[in-house]
């Protein structure tokens, strides 16, 4: 393991949604600036296509756990077992800095300056998509981690204004948040484009609303592709209906190379706070079609269509107009490209790493001086 002094990130991370491209592609931007960085990961365990890439860094260390992610366990009763772990992993490892992207782990009494990265929360969430706190028993140890988590960060970052004010409403964090934009490599050139809307997410998924396509599709003038479960694990898939074709989960070449051939890109979303798959999207020049939630306004505001997402009437009438408007089409193309290099993974690690070394130096700052003979003994 390559030694870097003060350079040495602990990073959490889970592989079932949006946080792990984040979190592994900032792990190869850090270590690819001189950063030691082992990435733990709770929940599932990464797929091959996932981790793969990680492999040609000798200075990534991944470490998978069999302990659950916060949200999968909103009861606590894998919490103990999580915290026991990351304390052991600072004992055993003595990191520089710790990044988790979630909130329990923060409780773990770190040493190191810790950073929590707010990419989604259950609250946020239950109120976006059902218009309440959450109702169901047992989400109390969960809500509780994440005020304590947010109250022990020396830091907190938020991907946009937006979720961070959410944030702030919610549970009333003592210390500001920062607004880091989540950022991506941004491809080449945008490929070949193809008379097809391709969207993306969960059927079942309420936040990102893809069942109001299925209503919809048959009427369109182009057909609709969906990239990503049609159904959970063990229930029958329902048939794809008229106009509408289920990708199924794709690995990451398959999905950017469906990205690269979409004419546009829609999100009925109604809970994104950041919307990853629309900036790889607009990154691969597909015009947007968008909910009207305050995330996409704040990011993609002049570069997207935006649409009422409560129903299917307003997402229906854009999709027809743009799929047969060739040259408004290609505008919308251009713009979402343009807009989407402001939001590049170099800037992105820029942020991270300044962030980062601010809080190593003022956690160094505030450690006692050692007396003078201990110091000219270590000379």
């Amino acid at each position: 393991m390559p030694f870097h002094p003060g350079k040495h990130l602990l990073m959490t991370a889970d592989a079932v949604g949006g946080v792990w491209d984040h979190a592994s592609s900032l792990a190869q931007s850090m270590a690819r600036r001189g950063w030691h960085v082992t990435l733990v990961t709770f929940g599932p365990a990464p797929r091959q296509d996932q981790f793969l890439p990680l492999l040609g860094y000798h200075d990534i260390d991944l470490e998978i756990t069999n302990i659950d992610l916060e949200w999968q366990d909103p009861h606590g009763d894998d919490r103990q077992r999580a915290l026991d772990h990351m304390a052991s992993l600072e004992e055993s490892l003595n990191p520089d800095v710790v990044h988790v992207n979630g909130y329990r782990e923060a409780c773990a009494g770190w040493r190191a300056p810790v950073l929590v990265a707010a990419h989604s929360c259950a609250a946020s969430w239950w109120q976006a998509c059902r218009g309440s706190m959450p109702s169901e028993a047992g989400w109390e140890t969960y809500l509780a981690d994440v005020r304590a988590g947010l109250a022990r960060a020396d830091r907190w970052v938020a991907p946009t204004t937006a979720f961070r004010g959410m944030i702030e409403q919610l549970y009333s964090p003592a210390r500001p948040g920062v607004v880091i934009n989540d950022g991506i490599a941004m491809p080449a050139e945008a490929g070949s484009k193809e008379p097809f809307i391709l969207a993306q997410g969960r059927l079942w998924d309420e936040a990102r609303n893809i069942g109001v396509l299925p209503e919809i599709a048959g009427s369109l003038p182009w057909p609709v592709r969906i990239a990503g479960a049609a159904a959970r694990r063990g229930e029958k898939a329902p048939d794809g209906g008229e106009g509408v074709e289920w990708l199924g989960n794709l690995g990451r070449s398959e999905l950017n190379a469906m990205i690269g051939r979409a004419g546009i890109f829609v999100s009925p979303a109604v809970y994104d706070p950041f919307g990853r798959s629309v900036l790889e999207a607009a990154a691969n020049g597909c015009a947007l079609v968008l909910a009207d939630i305050p995330a996409y306004r704040e990011l993609w505001d002049g570069a997207a269509l935006f649409v009422d997402p409560s129903g299917g009437r307003d997402l229906h009438s854009a999709l027809t107009s743009l799929a047969r408007n060739d040259a408004g089409r290609q505008i919308l193309q251009d713009k979402a490209r343009q807009r989407a290099e402001r939001y590049t993974l170099s800037a992105t690690a820029d942020s991270y790493e300044r962030l980062y070394r601010e809080m190593i130096d003022r956690r160094a700052r505030r450690q006692p001086a050692l007396p003078a003979a201990l110091n000219e003994a270590h000379v």
